[in-house]
Formats: structure tokens, C-alpha cells, sequence
């Protein structure tokens, strides 16, 4: 039967997590007094996490896993929770119980009220550093500024969408997915809920500072041109400039010698200030580059070494996704 909402957990190393995550989900959902599912997606997890996913599955029927063959990340994990479900709306949420399942409850309310979105917005972060709280209010703040779209702020994946929208972020196959940009890009009628992000509850964060790094990456990259606007700006004042550096030095010179600012250290400094601009831009166009290139391999999302707990229609559906952007080895 199809359920009424979908839960969609990523899951890398989470086994501490897991059965927490699933008593607390199962006190919410219960108490809609409606169906449910929770869609867990393993992403190459290196600890006990498929096999406890698997156990929870075999107990209760709502329970279902997509067990990735390797590592693909949260966002493509996120992606292949969304192929997966079936409900006519879904939540998405991580599985170290930092967002507060019971957020839950108001979400679905702001959903029969009519919106399509609902996403939760970070009021306070606690357990976290102060350079992951600075980073992320300069990450979410530069983001709004620079993209093409209205990503509002200090928002996480934690969101229920309506089926609408989901079947819209599954119609796109791009790579380098930045989940609460596509969804804002959609559009659709959305609203806020302000919350407090909790500390995390088992193990460590999935997000170190590499990751954060691309991450930030592929939200710019996504969703904005202005990485490349800014060469022609920067450019233009290097320009300006070079030009009006001439007649002052020469000036100077004739003032003050002919040995002002003469020899090769002035045309070493020069040299090293504009050809590390150049290498600077060349990094930006080279990222813009390589994106274009992942796309046109039209390599595979992700690959799928086994599902557990979907009936047969999920299936047909996951089989129709393998054959245009998802692959799942033969058995």
C-alpha cells in the first residue's frame, strides 16, 4: 500500500545512531495516525549499519535500505532516498539526530495547510565549534549573495516536500547535486520552521573540512556565474592599474633618480602578483570544467548493490531510474 509520507535518512557509519533514529521516527510517524515508510539509504557504511538496517527491516516492513556498493556521498545518497520513496510527501533527515524528528509534527501541519515546501531553519547550533559555526554563517550568507536563486539561509537538508516536488528533483540528473538549492530553484510554495540544531548523539561528523570545502564548491559552482563575472571586474582594475602606474613611476623617476623602483625585483613581484591571478581564475574555469565534463561522461549516479524492503511497483519504478541515470549490477 502506498504509504502517506516517506522519511529519507542517509546512513555512512551510523550504527550508534540507527536504533535511536528508529524509535524516535516511529513515535512521530504513529502518532500522525497515518502510513509511513523510512527509506535508509547506506552509503558504503564500513561499520555494522547495513546489517542493522537490514535486522530493522526484516521486523518491521515499513523499514526499507538502498545498500550502496561504495561511498557516494550525502547528497547522492539523498538523491537515491528520493528515487525510492512513494509517499505524497517526504521528509529528509539525517540519521545522527541532530535535527529533531519531532519537527516533524509541524511540518506536516504547514504541509496540509497548503505549502510544498517546508524547510527548517538553524536558530542555534549546539556542540559545534566556533570555526564550523563561523564557516557555515559565511557559507550560507556568500551563497544567498552570489546565486541565481533565493537559498535562505542557515537551512540544512532537513525539509518535507510535497510529491510534486520531489518528482521534479528526480526529472534532474545533474552530478554535482546541492539539494536545498535545486529545491529552492524549483520553487513551489515554501515556508520556514526556526528550530535548534541539537548535538550530534554517536560518533563523529560526516562533514570535515575537505568535504565542506566541496561542498561549498558545488553550491557556487551550481547555482552561480559570479566565480567567472569576477575575472572580467579584476581584470579591468589590473588594467586600470598598469595604466595609470606609467606616467606616476616615470614621474617618480625623473624626481627622484632613474634607480627608483629599477631592476629585476620590481619585475619579479610584478610577475608573481599577476600570474597568481591568473592561476587563481584558472583553478575557478578549471572547476566549471571539470563539472561540464562529469556531466557529458554520463557516468551512473550511483550504484546499487542490493534494496531491501520495497515491493514490486518501487521496483519497476528504481529499474526505470537504472536504465537512465542509476545503475544496479545484474543478479
Amino acid at each position: 500500500m502506498k504509504p502517506t509520507y516517506s522519511i529519507v535518512a542517509p546512513i555512512y557509519n551510523e550504527e550508534g545512531n540507527i536504533p535511536k533514529l528508529y524509535e524516535r521516527i516511529c513515535g512521530v510517524m504513529d502518532a500522525t495516525g497515518e502510513s509511513w515508510e523510512l527509506v535508509c539509504v547506506n552509503d558504503g557504511s564500513r561499520d555494522r549499519s547495513a546489517e542493522l538496517l537490514r535486522d530493522l527491516s526484516v521486523r518491521d516492513p515499513r523499514i526499507k535500505m538502498v545498500n550502496f556498493a561504495r561511498n557516494f556521498g550525502h547528497q547522492i545518497a539523498v538523491t537515491a532516498g528520493l528515487h525510492h520513496t512513494s509517499g505524497d510527501a517526504v521528509v529528509i533527515i539525517d540519521a545522527d539526530l541532530q535535527d529533531p524528528p519531532e519537527l516533524i509534527h509541524d511540518m506536516i501541519e504547514r504541509w496540509k495547510a497548503g505549502y510544498q515546501v517546508v524547510y527548517a531553519v538553524r536558530q542555534e547550533r549546539k556542540g559545534e565549534t566556533w570555526f564550523k559555526l563561523l564557516t557555515a554563517k559565511l557559507f550560507y550568507r556568500v551563497i544567498y549573495r552570489i546565486t541565481d536563486v533565493d537559498i535562505p539561509m542557515d537551512t540544512g537538508d532537513f525539509r518535507l516536500m510535497d510529491r510534486k516536488v520531489v518528482d521534479a528533483l528526480n526529472s534532474m540528473k545533474e552530478h554535482n547535486r546541492f539539494i536545498r538549492g535545486l529545491t529552492s530553484w524549483i520553487g513551489f510554495k515554501q515556508t520556514g520552521i526556526k528550530y535548534v540544531r541539537e548535538e550530534r548523539q554517536w560518533g563523529e561528523t560526516k562533514y570535515p573540512l575537505k568535504k565542506m570545502v566541496r561542498f561549498a564548491m558545488d553550491a557556487i559552482t551550481g547555482f552561480s556565474y559570479f566565480p567567472l563575472q569576477i575575472m572580467v571586474y579584476v581584470s579591468f582594475i589590473l588594467g586600470v592599474l598598469a595604466v595609470l602606474a606609467i606616467p606616476i613611476i616615470a614621474l617618480l623617476r625623473v624626481i627622484l633618480g632613474f634607480q627608483f623602483l629599477g631592476g629585476q625585483v620590481t619585475h619579479i613581484v610584478l610577475l608573481l602578483v599577476l600570474s597568481s591571478f591568473q592561476l587563481f581564475f584558472l583553478f575557478i574555469m578549471g572547476q566549471y570544467v571539470a563539472r561540464i565534463y562529469d556531466e557529458t561522461r554520463d557516468r551512473p549516479l550511483y550504484i546499487v548493490a542490493e534494496r531491501v524492503g520495497f515491493d514490486a511497483a518501487v521496483e519497476r519504478e528504481a529499474k526505470q531510474l537504472d536504465k537512465e541515470k542509476v545503475a544496479t549490477p545484474s543478479t
